[in-house]
Parts: C-alpha cells; sequence; structure tokens
C-alpha cells in the first residue's frame, strides 16, 4: 500500500488537473455509474464528528472510503477543518492500495467542484468574483475560480476584518494580476459582482436573495449538513438550482429541505445535476438568470481524485510503500 502525505497532495493534485477529474466524475455520477450510499456522520464530542463515505465509481474505476474527522474549530489552530484518510481498494483483488490524506484532497476537490460549475453555468463574460468566507474553502476558490473565468477583480467578505485584509495581501503575492478588495458587508460586498462564492462555516444565512443581481452565479458551498444554512429562501426563489446530487441534496441541504417543506420550492425547482448539464442538458436559460450551484461533495470526487493522485504517485514514485 502507498502512503501519501499531504505534501504528496498538494504536489500532485493541482487545480488545472483537479477540475479536469471533476468535470468527468460529475458526468459519471449523473448516468448513474456509480455506487453512492449517503454519508453516515457520528458525534464525538461538542460540535466535533466523525464522516464516513463509501462508494465506488465506473469511470474512473475505483472504490473505497473517506474517513473524516470534522472540526469546526481547528481553523483557530491553524489546522484544516477536515482531518482523515482516504483509502483506495484494488477493484481485481480487494486489497488496499493507497491511503492519504483527505484534509487537503477535500478542500481541493471542492473548489475544482466549483470550478466546473463555474465553468458551465457563469456567464462567460464574468470577471468579477466575490468571496464570503476567508478559511481554507476560500484559498481553494480562489485558484478555481481564476482557472475557469478570467477574473480581473476579487473582493473578500470576512466575519473579522483583520482576516479579510491577511487573506487578501497573501492573495495578492500570489494572484498579482487581479484586484483586491475586502471587508465585513456582505451585501456591499455582493453588489456588482458576477460570481459569489459562500464558503463559511455559518448556520444562518450570510447571503440574501435581496441582494442579488441579475446574471449573477452563485456557488453554495459551506453549509454541508441539515440544520446549518448559508442562503435565505428569497435566494432560492430567484435562482436557477444546479447541484451535485439529487439524494444528497434532499437528505442534507437544510435550505432544500426546508423550502421543499414550507412550499417555497418545489422539486420541479430542482433543474439538474451539475453532471446532466455537462453532458448537455439545459444549464443557464440566459444572460439575465441567477444560477446556483449547491455543492454538498460526494465521496465519487474523493475517490475519483485520490485515483488520479494515486497514478501520479506511481508514475513519479511518490509516497512511502509498505506491505499491509
Amino acid at each position: 500500500m502507498r502512503l501519501l502525505s499531504n505534501a504528496d497532495v498538494a504536489d500532485l493534485l493541482p487545480m488545472a488537473e483537479a477540475i479536469a477529474v471533476i468535470d468527468t466524475t460529475m458526468r459519471t455520477v449523473s448516468r448513474g455509474d456509480a455506487e453512492l450510499p449517503l454519508r453516515h456522520v457520528v458525534p464525538v464530542g461538542g460540535k466535533n464528528m466523525m464522516g464516513v463515505m463509501s462508494g465506488a465509481l465506473g469511470d474512473p474505476a475505483c472504490y473505497g472510503v473517506k474517513l473524516v474527522s470534522l472540526f469546526p474549530g481547528n481553523p483557530a489552530k491553524g489546522l484544516s477543518g477536515h482531518r482523515g484518510a482516504v483509502v483506495l481498494f484494488d477493484s481485481e483483488d480487494g486489497g488496499a492500495v493507497a491511503m492519504m490524506d483527505a484534509g487537503l484532497l477535500t478542500a481541493i476537490r471542492t473548489a475544482a467542484a466549483s470550478g466546473v460549475a463555474t465553468r458551465a453555468l457563469a456567464r462567460p463574460e464574468a470577471t468579477r468574483l466575490t468571496i464570503i468566507g476567508t478559511g481554507e474553502q476560500a484559498e481553494h476558490h480562489l485558484a478555481a475560480m481564476l482557472a475557469v473565468r478570467d477574473i480581473d477583480t476579487v473582493h473578500v467578505v470576512g466575519r473579522r476584518a483583520e482576516k479579510a485584509a491577511a487573506f487578501v495581501e497573501h492573495a495578492r503575492s500570489q494572484y498579482p494580476g487581479a484586484a483586491f478588495s475586502h471587508g465585513t458587508d456582505a451585501q456591499a460586498g455582493v453588489r456588482g459582482a458576477d460570481i459569489v462564492c459562500t464558503v463559511t462555516n455559518a448556520a444562518t444565512p450570510v447571503l440574501m436573495g435581496d441582494w442579488l443581481e441579475p446574471g449573477q452565479h452563485l456557488n453554495i458551498v459551506g453549509a454541508s449538513m441539515p440544520g446549518k444554512r448559508e442562503i435565505d429562501d428569497a435566494v432560492l426563489r430567484r435562482s436557477e438550482l444546479f447541484f451535485d446530487y439529487r439524494p444528497s441534496l434532499l437528505a442534507q441541504a437544510e435550505e432544500i429541505i426546508s423550502g421543499l417543506k414550507a412550499g417555497t420550492i418545489t422539486e420541479a425547482d430542482l433543474k439538474s445535476e451539475i453532471g446532466a448539464v455537462l453532458a448537455g442538458g439545459p444549464g443557464r436559460p440566459d444572460a439575465q438568470s441567477i444560477t446556483l450551484y449547491r455543492s454538498l461533495g460526494i465521496v465519487a470526487q474523493d475517490l475519483a481524485a485520490a485515483t488520479h493522485v494515486l497514478a501520479r504517485a506511481e508514475a513519479e514514485d511518490r509516497g512511502t510503500a509498505v506491505d499491509f
């Protein structure tokens, strides 16, 4: 079995390659060539949880499991909020063939999925990006958005002004071609944006439908469990709703669950999985529509990304081979 570290994943899964992998993966999911049980979550004290996500894919052919600790207090310690491992198995004899760090893999594949959706749904001429959130996902979403659109203006919104300022200072050094600004007012930050990414740990809405403008594209990413939501009902009413995987959307997206129960939206308002759009199905109706990609994250993304990392690791002899 090959063991791969955080540093290995960082080197072997650049954003452009991750976006290509996730594009293929979401097509595979939407044509039904995957087995994806809903994730199992176990409380492990306080707000901390352990998630278990298993599955199998036909393209790329792989199966495995992600074991991940969800510790929302970790970023304050300088650690990822997602820590754990992805384990891949051999499809011919069933043996475990690889184990790799799950934290960075999760962050990259999540942002890559938003990149895939943005490339499919955002207006081609979109150049102005707003990111609500200043954590790990904000960093990777910035890279993903710059990979799929010619972004020249970036505004970062954070609850704490000093964190937003620090994020922007670092981003300027990485992406000197874009103009950066920051603030704490989400409403002001959304004004004039072409693309908005919400990547927060908020349990209550940080983006309101009354703030939205025609033609925007939204990536709603941060609230991944029932009971937490980043958007209000007005966002749902005003948007064309796309998503990664219908079963997880209906089971885990709080605003969708509540909206369907209250009659704010109906299942007919849930347009399609992004994989169906990639395969040629209906996407953005027109330039004035507001498109929304609701990302829950699915293990298919982890498995495909891990398989890509393993293939590169074997080709470059990276990681540590151990008897198992």
